[in-house]
């Protein structure tokens, strides 16, 4: 059988064929929504989460199926169709619910922001995921294991909902109608990422997006308000280890910083940007103003973008095999094809990053 990492694997000429099939049809457009630099690095830093997912595979389904055989009320036959639905839908809900936290919790967002630093919205942003989510992820899907979920029905269903949520990452379908009341579309997912006031903490839903009409975190993208993409607190780096820490940092800062005990374990839990009462008078910070949103888009020399791009061929080739054996290989291997990789990604974001000396220069 094969596991989920061989399956992504599978999955991953698709995935880069429709980022290209996407990126001509914008250029006959003249909607073009990509800058390889951007796609280069949100795609690299999914590569990184699912290295990630090798070495933490027991934070996943290792720890569900323990779950399984202790706490379930009863075990559902896996063979049975129904289970499969009523699972799809109940790792949907728990997905809203898990997403939900990722924006409202600092802790969560620290793991998600990952994937909304990109301020470009396109096929590759799918990709851009965490790797930090694995330390908390896991607790919001435990309900199905006392639920009596199977273990493969419960990483069949989490790989279905995952791959569903690809293709809403586009500016190139626009409305669809009667899907987009019931169903994560293109628009409403574009309105999810972005930062507009209208647009901030909507849209939770994975597959359906009932669940977000139901819980009063609906919004409808409106033309009059069109989407700016990216974070408010933006990233401004192309680099996988900068995007993976950015928010644990300043948390961590923050946390520090506050003098009472009681603020340095709130700052963790509360919404994102909160601050003590005495750090927000000591340090004011200017409200968002949309209008003043820049874009992160140093210049680019063509030899270094070449250079970049033979690198992170060469990384994604790394991984697959590396995804592919991993399962077979000893541990110490995949951590050091693992760290070639990371490596890989580090150079291809220097080599996209101008030094500081050019970037004067273009200004």
């Amino acid at each position: 059988m094969l596991t989920s990492a061989q399956v992504i694997v599978l999955a991953t000429p698709a995935f880069l064929a429709l980022i290209a099939i996407e990126f001509a049809v914008g250029r006959l457009r003249g909607r073009d929504t990509y800058r390889w630099p951007d796609a280069m690095a949100s795609i690299g830093l999914g590569v990184l989460s699912q290295l990630v997912a090798v070495g933490t595979r027991f934070f996943g389904i290792g720890i569900y199926a323990i779950a399984y055989e202790q706490v379930a009320l009863w075990r559902l036959p896996a063979h049975a169709w129904w289970v499969w639905l009523l699972a799809l839908l109940a790792y949907d809900f728990l997905y809203y619910v898990h997403h939900r936290f990722g924006h409202r919790v600092a802790l969560g967002w620290a793991a998600h922001a990952v994937h909304h630093q990109s301020e470009d919205y396109n096929l590759s942003t799918a990709l851009r995921q965490t790797g930090s989510g694995f330390l908390l992820g896991w607790v919001f899907y435990l309900p199905l294991a006392l639920l009596g979920v199977p273990p493969l029905v419960f990483a069949s269903v989490a790989l279905i909902d995952l791959l569903y949520q690809f293709w809403v990452h586009t500016q190139q379908v626009g409305r669809l109608g009667w899907f987009d009341r019931w169903f994560c579309s293109p628009s409403n997912h574009r309105a999810h990422h972005a930062v507009n006031d209208r647009y901030l903490d909507r849209n939770y839903g994975g597959i359906l997006i009932v669940w977000d009409r139901l819980f009063g975190t609906f919004v409808e993208e409106d033309d009059a308000d069109p989407c700016v993409f990216g974070t408010r607190s933006p990233l401004r780096s192309w680099d996988p280890i900068s995007a993976n820490l950015q928010v644990y940092r300043e948390l961590l800062q923050t946390s520090r910083a506050a003098r009472r005990w009681r603020d340095k374990l709130r700052v963790w839990i509360a919404p994102p940007g909160w601050q003590p009462a005495d750090l927000a008078a000591r340090d004011r910070k200017p409200a968002f103003d949309l209008a003043r949103v820049a874009r992160y888009d140093p210049p680019q020399q063509p030899a270094r973008l070449a250079a970049a791009a033979l690198l992170f061929v060469a990384a994604l080739a790394a991984t697959s095999v590396l995804l592919w054996n991993a399962q077979r290989w000893p541990l110490v291997l995949s951590l050091a094809v693992g760290l070639v990789v990371l490596a890989l990604l580090v150079a291809v974001a220097r080599l996209t990053t101008p030094p500081p000396a050019a970037m004067l220069a273009a200004r």
